[in-house]
């Protein structure tokens, strides 16, 4: 059975949030959506690799090497367990973005042909678009959108007809900018009936929400290793065997052979194939640890603990929305995960967010690499605030009278 934890119990394994700011102030982290905290035992894994066993990989056949490379083949196997996945579906990469950009060249190249859709969101970040903008210019494919009204939901109206002719549907688990959860469950339905392929930037979404890849019945999902407790310059790419196995190389060098002529490569089976060059060895046995981590709390206590801090929060701003507090997107919880993006009367979110530094209060402010979104809706910029498994109401009441105190430097 899974021991509930308070959040006060968990922000004390995390060293960070310990210590007070340079002005003596508590740390209030409220930016996991740009990346999460680490708790000691990812630190810890870290530091034991480093003294205890580093080692190159898959070659040496001394001690330590030994223990490395089971090691890192053991995070693989935790990994994929994780999401329900043969653990030969799992491709080491640096994050979401170069798993995107590994399906965009390997599978897209060789699939997507001119006159194909390849069929995104109005919501999705730019590592879910920028790839497919290029893919669609070296192709000849059109790019279609799934339009979002202005609470960020989006509209499935005539998602059929967006779905004529699309070879590739890839859209976000969950918004950076807003937080809206995608509803999954009626767009890949549709999309399997179109014949897309399905890849989904799971970025934002694996840190908060279960997530069952052979459940979701998607071909690829993207995701980053630092927004769910691990280091950062580690992610991975889920992919169907089968997809897999078609797919050429995406980078080529040691590791991802089988044998070396001057003439000919035979190429290595999954997953080494896509996994060119040393890997980074030490920080997916830290993700490995991460994920151990969330697997002892529960993702669907994660899930609840996120709910329950976003009605909070909504409730405390409720009174500063008559002085001009403006919060976006979905304002049910259950159509939300761990995101709360607002602006303040005519302040900009950056002067915003500076002064809610000044007390130790942690916001992101800016586009959140969501550009044509904040020009849809036209926002010039948010400050985000973004919550995790270690914030508590008590967080969420410092952002009120954060809030509050730029109210009276601003004179609102």
């Amino acid at each position: 059975m899974i021991a509930v934890r308070t959040p006060e119990a968990i922000a004390a394994d995390f060293p960070i949030l310990g210590k007070p700011t340079s002005r003596g102030k508590r740390l209030v982290y409220l930016d996991s959506a740009a990346t999460s905290q680490k708790p000691q035992a990812v630190i810890d894994t870290l530091v034991t690799y480093y003294s205890e066993y580093n080692a190159n990989i898959h070659r040496g056949v001394y001690e330590i090497a030994e223990r490395a490379t089971e090691t890192f083949e053991a995070a693989r196997v935790t990994l994929a367990r994780f999401i329900n996945a043969d653990h030969r579906e799992v491709i080491w990469t640096r994050n979401a973005t170069e798993a995107i950009n590994l399906v965009g060249y390997s599978w897209g190249l060789q699939n997507v042909k001119p006159g194909d859709v390849i069929l995104t969101s109005q919501l999705e970040h730019h590592s879910n678009l920028v790839p497919w903008q290029l893919l669609a210019e070296k192709t000849g494919a059109t790019l279609r959108f799934i339009p979002a009204d202005d609470r960020g939901v989006l509209q499935l109206d005539q998602l059929d007809r967006l779905l004529d002719g699309a070879k590739l549907l890839a859209i976000s688990h969950v918004s950076n900018t807003l937080g809206t959860i995608t509803p999954l469950d009626r767009i890949v339905p549709a999309a399997r009936r179109a014949g897309a392929t399905i890849l989904v930037d799971g970025a934002q979404g694996i840190p908060h929400l279960p997530v069952d890849v052979k459940a979701l019945d998607v071909d690829f999902y993207a995701f980053s290793g630092h927004k769910m407790l691990g280091p950062t310059g580690i992610g991975a790419l889920y992919g169907k065997r089968a997809l897999l196995e078609a797919m050429p190389p995406f980078l080529a060098g040691g590791d991802m052979i089988r044998k070396v002529e001057y003439e000919h490569t035979t190429f290595n089976e999954l997953p080494w194939k896509f996994e060119a060059g040393t890997s980074n060895i030490a920080d997916a046995i830290g993700l490995a640890t991460a994920v151990d981590y969330l697997t002892a709390l529960g993702m669907d206590w994660v899930r609840a603990h996120e709910r329950e801090l976003l009605a909070y929060a909504l409730e405390r701003l409720a009174p500063l929305e008559s002085r001009g507090l403006a919060i976006y997107g979905p304002k049910d919880p259950a159509l939300v995960s761990g995101v709360l993006s607002f602006n303040f009367a005519d302040v900009h979110a950056h002067d915003l967010a500076s002064i809610l530094d000044t007390d130790g209060i942690c916001v992101r402010a800016g586009h959140h690499c969501t550009m044509p979104l904040m020009e849809k809706m036209g926002w010039p910029a948010t400050a985000r605030a973004s919550f995790y498994i270690y914030n508590s109401k008590a967080d969420i009441d410092a952002l009120a009278e954060g809030i509050e105190k730029a109210a009276r430097v601003f004179k609102i």
